[in-house]
């Protein structure tokens, strides 16, 4: 069974003119592999999944696997229907694992996420990652319920832990059973939580620098934490930057002015203000001078 630990990049698609950007894209995915990421994470929330077509998200996957041969691929698969999962996930079958969001807009109880998440590792013989960002979903997947689900669901193999709460997030990682990955959904508590024994961290800030973030992240792996609190003090500002406005709107603006990919969204989602243009322009120029 895989095993997800280190720092794993919440893929942007990019756009040009309305449509997918394959050039951008497959450029972005081998600057992540020349930087040494441990895995790609496409078609997360990051990606603007919502808004792709069925094609367009084959298409992401094929070009993600092509430019990143070898690299585990965690792929974003879930929706706030067992049937509209079961059916993305059977879309994707190139899919290494399966991130899989707790139901968004229907507010679950904890038995209701129990029953999905089983389910859904029962339809497939492939790992299972929870995914757990009640801001966006409007419900959290207590710390029992993940521990539940780790203990008895084989291939439910690893948690994104995007609650904000540490009390929460170190409950998992205290109780949970070997093999089983807690991972970090938010870039400003990579330090904090891996050094109390979280397995890594799927970062929004890698796709803008991958390899600082590698190399914060395998600092913490080996217990230098010197090194690693160097890091997490230069890239805090990135960190909090990336969420000035609704992910990925922040991220797109500092690719762009990194000639990475066109400044450009799919609606409901717009480009960046002016004031986090400006931001932004100041926090790369900080991080690289």
């Amino acid at each position: 069974m895989l095993t997800l630990k280190g720092c794993g990049t919440a893929l942007f698609t990019p756009f040009k003119n309305g449509k997918l950007d394959e050039a951008a894209f497959a450029a972005t995915v081998r600057r992540q592999v020349d930087a040494g990421i441990h895995f790609l994470v496409p078609l997360g929330t990051t990606g603007e999944t919502p808004c792709l077509s069925v094609a367009e998200r084959k298409r992401v996957l094929e070009l993600t696997r092509e430019n990143a041969p070898g690299k585990p691929l965690l792929v974003g698969g879930g929706t706030n229907s067992l049937t509209a999962t079961l059916e993305s996930m059977a879309q994707l079958p190139d899919a290494d694992a399966f991130l899989i969001v707790v139901p968004y807009y229907n507010k679950p109880n904890q038995t209701g996420i129990y029953e999905y998440f089983k389910a859904v590792a029962g339809s497939t013989e492939k790992p299972v990652v929870i995914y757990n960002v009640p801001s966006r979903t409007g419900a959290n997947i207590q710390a029992e319920t993940t521990l539940r689900l780790a203990e008895e669901i084989p291939n439910i193999i690893a948690v994104k832990e995007a609650s904000g709460n540490y009390a929460q997030i170190s409950q998992i990682v205290r109780c949970k059973p070997a093999g089983f990955s807690v991972l970090s959904g938010n870039d400003d508590e990579t330090l904090s939580l891996m050094a109390t024994g979280a397995d890594g961290i799927i970062s929004v800030a890698a796709n803008i620098a991958p390899r600082e973030m590698v190399e914060m992240v395998e600092a913490l792996q080996k217990d230098d934490m010197v090194k690693a609190r160097a890091l997490h003090h230069r890239l805090f500002p990135l960190f909090k930057a990336c969420f000035v406005e609704p992910n990925p709107i922040p991220g797109k603006a500092a690719m762009a002015r990194l000639g990475l990919m066109a400044n450009e969204l799919r609606l409901p989602l717009v480009p960046a203000t002016p004031k986090t243009e400006e931001l932004m322009a100041k926090v790369l120029d900080a991080l690289w001078k």
